[in-house]
């Protein structure tokens, strides 16, 4: 987790974070949000493969527009996992309810 902390408050946010309003939230406790953690794990590993040594010339410019893009625009979304978040206040979210599976 320390590796991903480091890069999303390293790169991620003060290159690609834009400001956080209404239309665009972010919650400064991300890491509380485990869909955001998820996705962003997942955006930084395919990070690390595509603009590595390994990824080619290419590589880059397919992490912006195939996962940069689409996962901060699902993250940001103002009714994606930080809704109800504001700058500096972090508000916990109700998960949806699972009921047992019958035997």
């Amino acid at each position: 987790m320390e590796g991903l902390v480091g890069w999303v408050s390293g790169l991620l946010l003060p290159v690609y974070g834009r400001e956080a309003t209404s239309r665009l939230p972010w919650c400064p406790q991300w890491w509380e949000h485990l869909e955001a953690v998820a996705q962003l794990h997942a955006l930084w590993l395919a990070w690390q493969e595509l603009t590595g040594p390994n990824g080619g010339l290419t590589g880059p410019a397919m992490w912006h527009r195939d996962y940069l893009a689409p996962t901060m625009q699902t993250l940001r979304d103002p009714d994606g996992p930080f809704a109800g978040c504001r700058i500096g206040g972090h508000r916990p979210k109700q998960t949806p309810t699972v009921e047992e599976f019958p035997a």
